[in-house]
């Protein structure tokens, strides 16, 4: 995948396997819910001090769902779970970053 500051989200898609990204010029690479849910970048999920993540996989349910995904400005959505969690901001390099590391 190209640079992830040259990145442009050309399209996402909601699928029953989970979100599908499109960036320009590249094939759609599929994140699951739950997936999404435990890479949240949020300070509930991630420790602003030491960068680590509190959340654990186990703590985020297989049936997570969800419920809507909202866009920041022009860098980022906020998606919300159907477990109640709304608080994570993820910015398109992140996205894009998640999609490299999934595409490998």
């Amino acid at each position: 995948m190209a640079n992830p500051l040259m990145a442009t989200l050309s399209g996402v898609k909601r699928l029953d396997a989970g979100l599908e990204f499109s960036w320009q010029d590249e094939p759609g690479v599929v994140l699951a819910i739950a997936e999404l849910r435990f890479l949240c970048p949020c300070a509930h999920c991630v420790s602003e001090i030491s960068g680590k993540r509190i959340i654990k996989r186990e703590d985020v349910a297989t049936d997570i769902t969800l419920v809507d995904m909202q866009p920041v400005g022009n860098y980022a959505y906020r998606i919300l779970f159907s477990d109640g969690h709304d608080s994570g901001i993820y910015p398109l390099k992140y996205l894009y970053k998640l999609c490299c590391e999934a595409d490998e």
